[in-house]
């Protein structure tokens, strides 16, 4: 079972402190959103589980944390200030802005998003009306200013908040190829923040206007990118499958020509079916994670040496070359680049939606069990005393989670009957509870119950740590 649509998961993510609307207590701030004390254990989870797969556990991989502003030239060279766009359109009858690329088209309609618009084919999905301004262009940059001068009184002051990860990548490939003595094939993994203004944000954290990436860029000889791309496809989809992601709500999407970014080769996504409540199946899914093959567009555009047909440098502003030499072939070339790339807020989405669960238990009352991943759950265990008016019990309880805290993430919990306990940390997805009642205090042992199966079983105090972490591991390799 999974969540039915988002509106499930944005409710119970603010009741339990998962998500935030961002600046509530002044009326909110469309689609941004903050991290409560559980979500931002669910992000970091997911994080490290990202970082320990695609750095720790490889020989070919390093890892950087680049600047968010960055010289205005790494834009300009990278394609950004011209071609990074949505199509735009207003609705002149209730002033609605949209991007023309999401609204929705008759069936079978074989027009352009323009010749459309002009047919009065195409209706604003606020009040129905068709008259729609024609598309224009809309770059999704912040725009920000160096200094204390505005960019309209100083245009040399103007720069961006990066859009993407991957160009703070591509300019330091030669600082990390030299530091690290690197030979292709090798990687360079980032984790970091994000921002683009976009037209039609929405949909909770699935679409924001500020979010963190999750990105790494392969280089790797041309010739052998299209199967190193397919290996990385493969790879990719497989991590979110033993992080619990169902297979049936996974799937793979090629992009077709006319949706390729104008340097990518082939780039195949991977959806999520993030809108199961909607009667077309196609509308059902949307990316979750694309894999593309970038070719060396990126290296070449920020170095140097590239020249046109009529032997005019490409770049005149960059002060090196970011090719790459050979020393077995002795050859120089640029290096392709394969790019898995990932938003937190997307996956932390899908794995909250994909680990909702409804059962009933024995007084027939429906209970959520949120059926997280080991590896990603905030809380790992919580400690549970069945009598808080007994101090020895508390103490007993209490020296208990701070035994097993630096192993693990413990809590410790007395603000309820057991009964509410237990289902607060199912709903919150807590592999398991440790409870410790007035046997505890005789034979030194407690009751830990599962949260997928609510079965219990009685565990000696002195043995508890070691049979956690191992049935944490047995549950993670699932």
């Amino acid at each position: 079972m999974a969540a039915p649509n988002i509106e499930t998961i944005t409710s119970l993510a603010k009741r339990r402190g998962f998500v935030f609307p961002s600046s509530e207590i002044y009326g909110g701030l469309g689609s941004a959103w903050d991290y409560g004390p559980l979500g931002v254990e669910l992000s970091n989870n997911l994080k490290q589980a990202w970082w320990r797969w695609m750095v720790h556990e490889r020989d070919d991989m390093e890892g950087i944390d680049s600047s968010i502003i960055m010289n205005r030239l790494v834009w300009k060279y990278s394609g950004h200030e011209e071609t990074f766009s949505d199509p735009l359109v207003d609705c002149r009858d209730c002033k609605a802005r949209l991007r023309a690329d999401k609204l929705n088209y008759p069936a079978q309609d074989t027009r352009s998003i323009e010749e459309a618009i002009k047919q009065r084919a195409v209706q604003c999905p606020n009040c129905g009306s068709t008259d729609l301004t024609e598309p224009r262009p809309f770059n999704l940059m912040f725009r920000t200013a160096i200094g204390a001068a505005s960019a309209e009184d100083d245009p040399s002051v103007l720069a961006y908040l990066r859009p993407e990860t991957a160009q703070g990548i591509f300019i330091n490939f030669l600082n990390v190829l030299t530091t690290s003595r690197r030979k292709l094939p090798f990687g360079i993994a980032q984790i970091g923040k994000s921002f683009r203004n976009e037209v039609t944000p929405g949909n909770f954290i699935f679409r924001t206007r500020e979010f963190e990436q999750m990105e790494m860029e392969y280089f790797v000889r041309p010739g052998e990118d299209e199967r190193v791309h397919q290996e990385w496809i493969d790879a990719c989809f497989n991590w979110y499958l033993g992080l619990g992601l169902s297979a049936e709500n996974l799937r793979f999407y090629e992009q077709p020509k006319e949706e390729l970014a104008h340097y990518a080769k082939r780039t195949v996504d991977i959806h999520y079916r993030y809108f199961p409540e909607r009667e077309d199946d196609e509308r059902q899914w949307d990316e979750l994670m694309g894999i593309a093959n970038r070719t060396d567009f990126d290296l070449r555009a920020h170095s140097k040496k590239p020249e046109d047909a009529e032997g005019k440098r490409l770049n005149p502003d960059s002060t090196e070359d970011l090719s790459y030499f050979d020393e077995a072939t002795k050859e120089r070339f640029y290096p392709y680049v394969i790019e898995p790339a990932a938003g937190v807020n997307r996956s932390a989405l899908a794995f909250l939606m994909d680990a909702y669960t409804e059962k009933i238990n024995d007084k027939g009352e429906k209970r959520v069990v949120l059926k997280l991943h080991p590896h990603l759950a905030p809380i790992k265990v919580a400690v549970l005393p069945l009598a808080k008016n007994r101090p020895e019990i508390v103490q007993m309880a209490k020296d208990i989670k701070r035994t097993l805290q630096p192993a693990m993430r413990a809590v410790y919990d007395d603000t309820g009957g057991i009964g509410k306990l237990y289902a607060r940390q199912d709903e919150i997805g807590t592999p398991f509870c440790v409870t410790i009642d007035h046997q505890s205090l005789e034979d030194e042992a407690v009751t830990v119950r599962d949260r997928d199966t609510w079965e219990q079983q009685r565990i000696k105090v002195a043995d508890l740590r070691e049979h956690l972490q191992k049935q944490l591991q047995v549950t993670s390799d699932k």
